[in-house]
């Protein structure tokens, strides 16, 4: 069989059966979901969250039987050993490809709490997993600019208090926060439109980082710095799926949280600036990293 056509039926029975694995696990997923919403006691929710959180798992099990089945892609993962499902993480991560997800999934499924995204909410609306998100208790947050702000000072920090409110409800169980701080998948274009001054990552956006750890930074207990290589060059969703991604190198830290880092980032200039180079510390760390993880790679 020629190698394209292979990788044609490899990439649409793989593609196929994960769809077919979300069909079928959004039914249980939005009956609990509509069960917390009916009856909204905390050790109600609090049960519901817990089998919800295992549908997540075992959707995520299944994507992860597939991949493996399918894919044939050499997982390099260093630095996952200590972690725990008894701890409220928040996840950091470089940002290359859509397979990025699917990797952090693969790699902490059953080893930490479910990842959860903070989300724009109008991507509740995305057919299926908008649902899905909601009933996960995936925070939905408003974000307003800062010349929105200066027309309308009276909502000035209702951002943070909307999400704080919304998260919550993670004090009941234990939670992993996920944020790509570079806010976008690298290219080559958008590296030297910002001229970054990293070869392999784009400038780390502070705000969100920032903004997670205000709305949430006393239930968050630990930081996972994680990095992401692909070192024979970045994949798309469909490569993977076809099994033309050979190697993935990710590296993962642990650290603690210093609780300095958690203030107000968006009207104080001060603390501003130290979240700043705390953040561009981290990337250059990263920067390192990665370098490594090529020239291992290759």
């Amino acid at each position: 069989m020629p190698q394209k056509l292979f990788e044609l039926l490899r990439g649409s029975a793989s593609t196929l059966l994960i769809f077919a694995n979300t069909l079928l696990w959004f039914i249980p997923v939005l009956f609990l979901g509509l069960a917390k919403l009916l009856l909204p006691l905390r050790r109600w929710r609090t049960g519901c969250n817990w089998l919800l959180d295992g549908c997540a798992t075992c959707w995520i099990g299944f994507n992860n039987l597939v991949q493996n089945a399918f894919s044939g892609t050499r997982m390099d993962v260093v630095g996952v050993d200590n972690l725990t499902h008894n701890e409220w993480y928040m996840v950091v991560a470089n940002h290359q490809s859509w397979v990025d997800i699917l990797v952090l999934q693969r790699i902490f499924n059953r080893k930490i709490p479910f990842l959860k995204f903070f989300l724009k909410k109008e991507l509740i609306w995305v057919p299926f997993l908008g649902l899905a998100w909601w009933a996960l208790d995936f925070p939905f947050m408003r974000r307003y600019s800062r010349k929105f702000l200066e027309k309308h000072p009276q909502l000035r920090g209702k951002d943070i208090e909307t999400t704080r409110k919304a998260c919550a409800r993670f004090r009941d169980m234990p939670v992993s926060v996920m944020n790509f701080v570079e806010g976008t998948r690298f290219t080559s274009a958008k590296h030297s439109k910002q001229g970054s001054p990293y070869r392999h990552l784009l400038q780390p956006r502070a705000g969100g980082v920032a903004f997670t750890l205000a709305a949430m930074g006393d239930q968050l207990h630990k930081l996972v710095d994680v990095t992401i290589c692909y070192p024979h060059g970045i994949p798309t969703f469909w490569d993977y799926m076809c099994g033309r991604l050979k190697e993935v190198r990710v590296k993962v830290r642990v650290l603690p949280i210093d609780r300095t880092l958690i203030g107000d980032y968006f009207n104080n200039p001060e603390f501003q600036q130290k979240f700043q180079q705390w953040l561009n510390g981290l990337w250059s760390e990263k920067e390192q990293t990665m370098a490594r993880l090529h020239a291992a790679g290759q």
